[in-house]
């Protein structure tokens, strides 16, 4: 049996648990959410018994709004939102629609995210914001909008690193990262802020030859 098969059976088994006529809908829309078929999931969305099941996972926890997400399907997306879904639902390992679209750069559905109700204090299984993965991957449209929507620029996740650290810690110091960078001080990330290791930034930087991230802190007012 096929991932998307076994996905669609442990969510009818989960509905029937659940009782009420939405196991049926919830199957067929986890199949249509995976297989990124809009006009379907419209279909299923316009009847009751669809828009009740929105919010039933699969037996990874993920939602049918998470499985969007992590796929991209973004008019999909929009359709579940529009429809009740959770965009803070959490699944096993404790994602969330919002979290993972600024982890993994999903800008439009970020922003749907955000319109939405979505946590901006909520935090991943590192005890981490969205904007730190989104920093650590160098998204810089996310960073811009996560920085705008209020996220702290200087929370610590359970690694001792801010959104700060990890762009530089976890990237090559290219352009995309001095970008965050630069975009982080001006949301007012503390460039003298040191990680669980009590290492600044700008001495993480130099550690890893990144040149032009170093001049960025040090006009910054960065000590090493």
């Amino acid at each position: 049996m096929n991932r998307i098969g076994r996905r669609a059976l442990w969510a009818l088994a989960l509905a029937l648990a659940l009782g009420g006529g939405s196991a049926w809908s919830q199957t067929a829309l986890l199949e249509a959410v995976e297989q990124g078929d809009s006009p379907k999931v419209r279909e299923l969305l316009e009847r009751p018994d669809g828009r009740k099941a929105v919010n039933i996972p699969d037996h990874q926890g993920q939602s049918p709004l998470l499985r969007a997400t992590w796929l991209n399907h973004v008019d999909i997306a929009a359709q579940l939102i529009r429809a009740g879904a959770d965009v803070n639902q959490t699944d096993a390992i404790h994602d969330t629609p919002y979290l993972v679209a600024g982890a993994e750069g999903r800008l439009e559905i970020l922003r749907m995210t955000l319109q939405n109700g979505a946590d901006v204090r909520s935090v991943n299984r590192y005890r981490g914001t969205a904007l730190i993965p989104a920093a650590e991957h160098g998204h810089v449209e996310v960073v811009r909008e996560l920085l705008k929507a209020g996220v702290d620029p200087n929370h610590v996740n359970r690694l001792g690193w801010t959104a700060l650290h990890e762009a530089i810690v976890l990237s090559d110091g290219g352009p995309d990262h001095q970008q965050v960078v630069r975009d982080l001080i001006k949301g007012g990330a503390d460039v003298n802020l040191p990680d669980g290791q009590g290492v600044r930034p700008l001495s993480l930087a130099r550690q890893r030859e990144q040149h032009a991230m170093a001049v960025i802190l040090e006009q910054a007012g960065a000590r090493p």
